[in-house]
């Protein structure tokens, strides 16, 4: 007999039990009350038989897959390809798959995966928000798909989010350039509808005010996360009339389109041999190659995903009724720290 002809119903013959029994003893998330002996039964009936679950008609009649999205605004980015697998790993100890999706930067591009996720029946969804605008994120988790934000945060939105501390990240960021002796510093990049970016700037900010420093125009250079944004605002910065000594990037897209920008042979006006110190939110495998970088706000991806995980299965159980339901309270934001790390320079 060919395996794609083997049917729960022969598999329950060869065994000389119910469809039911089977049903309960293959399915993972089975209701149990089969003997030791009948389960061998079953295990041995269907590993002879060739028998391979069908995971489509599973979900039909269960109305789960065991699997979670991740939608990201973008794939390229290092952190959230660090966040993805965090998430990975820690769903498939757990006997889940993760789908990933990119809504490009676009919450109308979102709008349209998490739609598609939906309609596959996705027992959750993972989303690092593309903007400020969360009615369709909060529509589906009422509607019985549960959804964790991470890394950024939609406020009023009434869904749990698990974020990096950015604001202190930023405020230790600055204060040790301060300690170095800088005083001359300008935060780089952040768009202002995304919330770690918001932060990141409040931070810099408190603590150029504890310095008794003003953040006006001349110290921020603000708009866009990407690298082109911050090779195009370190291009601005090196034309500016005064220099900064220091520069505070919102991450790391933004500080690799600097060093970009200050390892380039192009005309400049003034400055030539000009190389500032620059602090960054986000650590990589080549931060210490960056010539300009001194200090990074290393995120705890690993972290941030192993919480996000256990708080969509949490709420994934409380949908379903399980026994993690009682422990499942409102909505939470967890805030986890940073870690400030020191890059060798001899300057």
């Amino acid at each position: 007999m060919k395996d794609k002809s083997v049917t729960i119903r022969d598999v329950a013959a060869a065994a000389g039990v119910s469809t039911a029994t089977v049903s309960r003893t293959l399915d993972p998330d089975g209701a149990g009350g089969v003997s030791e002996k009948t389960r061998l039964r079953v295990f041995e009936a269907a590993a002879g038989m060739g028998y391979r679950a069908n995971p489509a008609a599973r979900s039909l009649k269960t109305r789960s897959a065991r699997a979670v999205a991740v939608v990201a605004p973008e794939l390229a980015n290092n952190f959230f390809m660090d966040l993805a697998d965090g998430i990975e790993r820690e769903l498939s100890a757990r006997g889940y798959t993760l789908l990933v999706a990119s809504s490009d930067n676009s919450v109308e591009e979102e709008k349209k995966r998490v739609a598609m996720l939906a309609d596959r029946m996705v027992d959750g969804i993972v989303v690092i928000p593309a903007g400020v605008r969360g009615d369709h994120l909060t529509a589906l988790d009422r509607n019985g798909i549960p959804v964790v934000l991470v890394d950024r945060l939609i406020e009023g939105a009434g869904i749990d989010a698990i974020l990096s501390d950015n604001e202190t990240g930023a405020r230790e960021l600055t204060r040790r350039l301060l300690e170095d002796g800088f005083r001359r510093i300008v935060f780089v990049g952040g768009d202002k509808a995304i919330s770690s970016a918001r932060d990141r700037i409040a931070g810099f900010k408190a603590a150029m005010g504890e310095a008794g420093l003003h953040t006006g125009r001349d110290s921020l250079c603000l708009g866009g996360m990407g690298v082109n944004d911050g090779f195009r605002h370190m291009d601005a910065i090196l034309k500016s009339d005064r220099l900064p000594e220091a520069l505070v990037a919102v991450n790391l897209l933004v500080h690799l389109g600097m060093e970009r920008r200050l390892l380039a042979r192009l005309p400049r006006r003034r400055g030539e041999g000009y190389m500032p110190v620059i602090a960054a939110f986000d650590e990589s495998d080549y931060s210490p190659f960056l010539p300009a970088c001194r200090y990074t706000a290393a995120q705890d991806a690993a972290a941030i995903g192993k919480e996000a995980v256990q708080r969509i299965l949490e709420r994934i159980g409380q949908k379903r009724g399980g026994a993690d339901a009682a422990e499942v309270t409102g909505p939470k934001i967890i805030r986890l720290p940073v870690m400030i790390m020191r890059h060798f320079q001899d300057r």
